[in-house]
């Protein structure tokens, strides 16, 4: 049986894998599917009554200023998504070039690359987003948010792949590609990266995490863009207008619930990776 094939295999018998994309599949699914059965309009300020309970004309209730509840569920949902998908994809995409780089040059490259990562990662990173986040108020849209995120997303990925990276330069296949004759960029794309294509994909997944909950920290503080229903506004917005304190329950339980659903979702996707590109997890699994 070929190596790809095993691969495979162990992808459709994990558990964590599966419930954690049916879980996602869920959450991505959500926006889209639903927006053909809601009137994305009533997400809109003053669309109905304030402060309406869930009933069977708004199935969420309605917030303060009228809007129904639902219909910023299905809005919401995948812009906050799309957040953490572009910070985790551009934080990631340097993880993997300055990792690389480091790990396999090693010298100078590795001095400075690791340098600037262990300096920048004892900086309070939320502390550091605030910065940014407050100097940017009034400018930010969804896109804006997810650059601002990615700024120190890239610090992780780039010490965790440089430390794989390290222990798989002194492998025999490597040791072989060199007296083929390919030199260190040959070696990285054709040898290197394949066979961390598992450990990537944890990596990715870890990173989307890390930039949702930055981004709904925070939004939660007030600083993402004013105007859109994410998530994590959607929750500032409620602790503003007081939902707890006035009983309004229905505002700010389901993006909770939703943000829950994606972090389990998330977190048994990363478990389940992990166990396929970690042998001594597969083991102990």
């Amino acid at each position: 049986m070929s190596g790809s094939m095993e691969t495979w295999i162990r992808f459709l018998r994990n558990p964590y894998l599966i419930c954690g994309i049916i879980l996602l599949l869920f959450v991505i699914l959500f926006g889209p599917v639903m927006s053909h059965f809601i009137d994305v309009k009533l997400v809109r300020v003053g669309s109905g009554m304030p402060d309406q309970p869930p009933s069977v004309t708004n199935p969420l209730g309605t917030d303060t200023v009228g809007r129904d509840i639902l219909a910023v569920m299905v809005v919401g949902t995948p812009l906050t998504l799309r957040i953490g998908l572009i910070a985790g994809m551009i934080g990631l995409g340097f993880g993997i070039i300055f990792g690389f780089l480091a790990g396999y040059f090693g010298g100078w490259v590795d001095t400075l690359i690791k340098g600037a990562a262990d300096v920048l990662l004892t900086v309070p990173g939320l502390l550091f987003l605030v910065v940014i986040a407050t100097t940017l108020k009034g400018n930010v849209d969804v896109n804006t948010m997810a650059l601002v995120v990615a700024v120190l997303a890239w610090m992780w990925p780039t010490r965790t792949i440089r430390a794989q990276v390290l222990t798989l330069r002194e492998r025999q296949f490597v040791m072989v590609a060199r007296l083929s004759g390919l030199n260190g960029f040959e070696i990285i794309v054709r040898e290197l990266i394949p066979n961390l294509l598992p450990y990537l994909a944890a990596s990715f997944v870890s990173a989307v995490s890390a930039a949702i909950l930055a981004s709904i920290g925070l939004e939660a503080l007030g600083l993402g863009p004013q105007n859109v229903p994410t998530l994590g506004m959607t929750i500032y917005w409620s602790q503003y207008y007081t939902a707890v304190l006035r009983g309004l329950w229905w505002w700010w339980s389901p993006p909770i619930v939703m943000i829950i659903v994606t972090f389990v979702g998330l977190f048994l996707l990363s478990m389940g990776l992990d166990q396929v590109a970690n042998p001594k997890l597969r083991r102990a699994g």
